[in-house]
């Protein structure tokens, strides 16, 4: 059986009350995050990532809407429910926000097939999957993965400013440039710039929907090489900024345009890269003809 949207509008009251009632659940603790961890700059990518999935959300929803077909699956949704309802009590009251904020996203899952079906979530999966990209990681998987990323990126700068002549050495994640000391703080090269510009990747991987398997999946696992090429670049244009006209207009960078600077870099570089893979399967088709 298909709905055309006007007929779902007119028919699902009671989904409106169910949106109604999470928006009871989840404002308080997107107030939280908005005026907590979403308002420092290792996560401040929280919002943009919330924004955007919203609205893929929206816009697929109007592509399928017309074509939606109403086969509820209830014996698969509600355990799904039960589990994302018992995972945001657990996150709510001990303070978990990875199981807090990450409930969401089974509990859409599980509407979906309690109100319309498996079909109706297979071709609505790329909104919720990119909503894990807004969820706060627990501190010590950010601690542990980002220290090695730091001095990674730290060691990359360091050794490139070297090469061009600049008076540069380093102690850790401390570089010193001339009579300036910059140290590459976890927002320059943690693990959530790096959970950031996938997230990126992978919403441009959707939009330009290439139809070769190969080349997407190849697409998304560069991205992380992509990302840790982006957070070089923008350390060292920090660097450059403060060396040549000093801590106050490197500080000024770092509040206003570094954020800039690294999303456009690492979205130059994914166009890059896609552009020669795009190459690479041009020139191996005749071959393989």
């Amino acid at each position: 059986m298909r709905l055309g949207l006007h007929a779902l509008s007119a028919g699902w009251a009671p989904f409106w009350i169910v949106i109604a009632g999470m928006a009871a659940m989840y404002g308080p603790s997107f107030h939280d995050l908005f005026n907590g961890i979403w308002a420092t700059d290792e996560n401040a990518h929280g919002p943009i990532v919330l924004a955007v999935a919203l609205w893929l959300l929206y816009t697929k929803w109007n592509e399928i809407a017309d074509s939606i077909e109403y086969a509820p699956a209830p014996a698969l949704g509600w355990p799904v429910l039960v589990f994302s309802l018992l995972l945001y009590a657990l996150g709510r009251s001990q303070d978990i926000l990875i199981f807090e904020i990450g409930s969401l996203i089974p509990l859409l899952a599980g509407l979906l097939l309690v109100f319309f079906g498996k079909s109706t979530l297979l071709r609505l999966w790329f909104p919720l999957f990119f909503m894990l990209f807004m969820i706060p990681l627990p501190g010590v998987l950010v601690d542990t993965i980002t220290q090695p990323m730091k001095m990674g990126v730290s060691w990359a700068a360091e050794h490139l400013l070297y090469a061009l002549g600049y008076p540069i050495a380093r102690t850790g994640v401390i570089l010193v440039i001339g009579q300036y000391q910059l140290l590459v703080a976890d927002a320059c090269a943690g693990l959530h710039s790096l959970f950031t510009l996938e997230a990126l990747g992978l919403l441009y991987l959707n939009l330009v929907k290439h139809d070769s398997l190969s080349r997407n999946i190849t697409l998304a696992i560069l991205i992380v090489p992509i990302s840790f090429c982006a957070n070089v670049i923008r350390v060292i244009v920090l660097t450059l900024i403060t060396y040549h006209f000093g801590d106050e207009a490197g500080q000024g960078f770092l509040h206003g345009f570094a954020g800039m600077v690294l999303f456009i870099s690492a979205l130059i570089l994914i166009i890059g890269v896609d552009s020669m893979l795009r190459f690479g399967v041009r020139v191996a088709e005749p071959r393989a003809n």
